[in-house]
């Protein structure tokens, strides 16, 4: 009797964090439900986090046994200020949901840091309605409603707890119970935990973003872990912001002879050769492309590869001075584009992708954010556009804006280097092109992939689509300068798996392991000089080296430095090493891809087991 006397006093024990913060307990369950529920996208296949109920049990009751080893009086008003946070934070999130379909992300947070009390009040009285309050905002507004009203009924009667301690300690099932549910929590919860704890303990912001890219990634299912996060992610990348204005301080120019007048960086998304018409792919996506190369002043690059085969990692290489194998990191050396400017050239960016918007991935938060950074993008860019467009075509109506406004002259007399960001074949690959133009179907890829579903031919005909269209825009492009003394560069940011051989998914796989196949599909891409034929006339050595650097080796990291040869741009910042134009070119520079795998060994590999 003994031994079940004190089993049960154990046991009793266990819930006891819970029975002294039995109101705080029960209402904050029922907020992060709520929370849930009111940010549950409409789609399809949108459903709350699996492991919701049992991972919020345990979160709780971590939270009431901290509040429960307090003294009572601290403990009150700790309690108080926990729910005053959790609530605001409830609210804020929910809302951001509603009026902007996204929970609590960095950017939302970076951009209410830049909000000043005027344009919030005007925020608050623009998009604070009726509806918002009867809606999904209402019900978390009516739960601190109830939680405050059974707060003040309980302090009028103390004596008459909801549950008595008494049976709250002796009770052994209860006790038991909660014990189970406490078990149960920490098994199926461990690894979400784990996941997080990498997250939230990354280095910098590539770090983070690269562990969202696991499949079992962490799940932030509570509005409070988001806003953590926003912060967490928003303090990475000012640190490495800081870095790179320091870095401003250092650009040195020392002369420029503006070798090419005009300099156009088209840089596209998500293709590899593969599914390049230029590269031998089976399908006719690049005929416009296909049909420039002829006229021999598209010079066709037959090994590229891009360092990353995630888009913020790869601007963040291709933007920055700085290389694979060199000391320090990427925000430690200046930016291209400030060099240009140095050097007294314009600087255009037009980005269907990097522009800051509450609705942004982190991906897109942590590719953007130094370009997006006031002090950054003023150091950079003389101009920029201020919207994205749903199809790439809009980047083009952006620039002829820009040109009859006269804000960018092209001429004899012009300097200017011009940067074409596409949204290019970024999935989703249906929404990639106009309906119009729509030349490949699935059943055009019966014979040709059999092996492969109805459902999948069609994925497969949507990214063929927008590899076309893709075509269309940078031949358009091209169009623009057919007649100026400029010189264009193509390259996407890199490859993309869309069934390829028998790998059959989609996109990218971001495991740290790298085979060649991964490395074929994923890093390998299409690079292209495009030279008019002005510019060929007037710089026929420039175009000689172009042609005979078609074979090099090269990594897209090291782009940068060909840039600054094509604008005669001498500063300490270029090294002819890294340079494919020059004779000085080190074409057996190790081609590291994700700080791991060197492409070259794994090609070599593959063809000399």
């Amino acid at each position: 009797m003994r031994f079940i006397s004190s089993l049960g006093k154990i046991l009793g024990r266990v819930a006891l964090p819970i029975q002294l913060n039995a109101l705080f307990f029960v209402f904050m369950y029922t907020l992060g439900i709520i929370c849930a529920y009111a940010t549950l996208p409409t789609t399809k296949d949108a459903h709350v986090y699996g492991n919701l109920y049992l991972e919020l049990f345990l979160d709780l009751y971590v939270v009431c046994t901290i509040l429960a080893l307090l003294p009572k009086k601290v403990r009150k008003w700790v309690r108080l200020l926990l729910c005053v946070v959790l609530y605001v934070v409830a609210i804020i999130d929910v809302y951001c949901f509603v009026k902007f379909d996204s929970t609590l992300t960095p950017t939302m947070l970076l951009l209410v840091g830049e909000t000043n009390s005027h344009e919030a009040k005007e925020f608050l009285q623009t998009h604070l309605t009726t509806d918002v309050l009867l809606g999904p905002v209402g019900w978390i507004i009516i739960i601190m409603l109830a939680h405050g009203l059974s707060w003040i009924i309980k302090s009028r009667n103390d004596r008459h707890p909801m549950i008595p301690m008494a049976s709250m300690i002796f009770n052994p099932l209860l006790g038991f119970a909660c014990l189970s549910l406490l078990i149960w929590s920490i098994i199926t919860s461990v690894h979400n935990k784990a996941a997080t704890w990498q997250l939230m303990t990354g280095n910098n912001i590539g770090e983070v973003e690269h562990a969202l890219t696991a499949k079992d990634h962490a799940q932030l299912y509570t509005p409070i872990s988001r806003l953590a996060f926003s912060i967490y992610a928003n303090s990475l990348a000012s640190k490495q912001i800081s870095q790179l204005i320091e870095a401003i301080d250092k650009v040195q120019v020392d002369s420029c002879s503006f070798r090419s007048p005009n300099i156009i960086f088209i840089i596209g998304e998500s293709l590899g050769p593969h599914h390049s018409q230029q590269y031998g792919y089976m399908m006719p996506t690049t005929p416009r492309q296909v049909e420039r190369e002829k006229t021999g002043y598209l010079t066709k690059y037959s090994d590229v590869v891009a360092t990353w085969n995630l888009t913020s990692f790869v601007f963040k290489s291709v933007f920055s001075m700085h290389v694979v194998g060199q000391a320090g990191e990427w925000c430690d050396y200046p930016l291209f584009p400030e060099l240009f400017r140095k050097a007294g050239y314009q600087v255009t960016f037009l980005t269907n992708q990097f522009l800051p918007k509450a609705k942004e991935a982190v991906y897109d938060f942590s590719g953007g954010f130094f370009l997006n950074d006031p002090r950054l993008s003023q150091a950079q860019f003389d101009l920029r556009n201020e919207q994205v467009f749903p199809l790439d075509e809009g980047l083009l109506t952006e620039y002829d804006k820009m040109r009859q406004a006269q804000q960018i002259n092209i001429s004899d007399s012009s300097r200017n280097l011009i940067i074409f960001h596409l949204m290019g074949q970024h999935v989703a690959y249906q929404l990639r092109y106009p309906k119009n133009q729509k030349p490949f179907k699935a059943q055009d890829y019966r014979e040709l992939r059999p092996e492969l579903t109805g459902n999948k031919r069609k994925v497969l005909a949507d990214y063929d689509n927008a590899v076309h269209y893709n075509d269309s825009i940078v031949d358009q492009i091209m169009a623009r300068f057919e007649h100026e003394d400029a010189i264009v560069i193509y390259m996407p940011d890199h490859g993309e798996e869309c069934f390829e051989g028998k790998r059959g998914f989609i996109c990218r796989n971001h495991a740290m392991k790298i085979d060649y196949d991964m490395a074929r599909f994923e890093f390998a891409i299409p690079f292209w000089i495009w030279c008019s034929p002005k510019y060929a006339a007037r710089h026929p050595e420039v175009f000689h080296q172009v042609v005979e650097a078609k074979d090099r080796r090269l990594m897209t990291d090291a782009i940068a430095h060909t840039l600054l040869y094509l604008a005669g741009i001498c500063s300490p910042d270029y090294h002819a090493e890294y340079d494919v134009l020059s004779p000085q070119y080190n074409e057996n520079r190790p081609r590291i891809l994700k700080g791991t795998a060197d492409y070259d060994s794994l090609k070599m590999n593959v063809q000399h087991p």
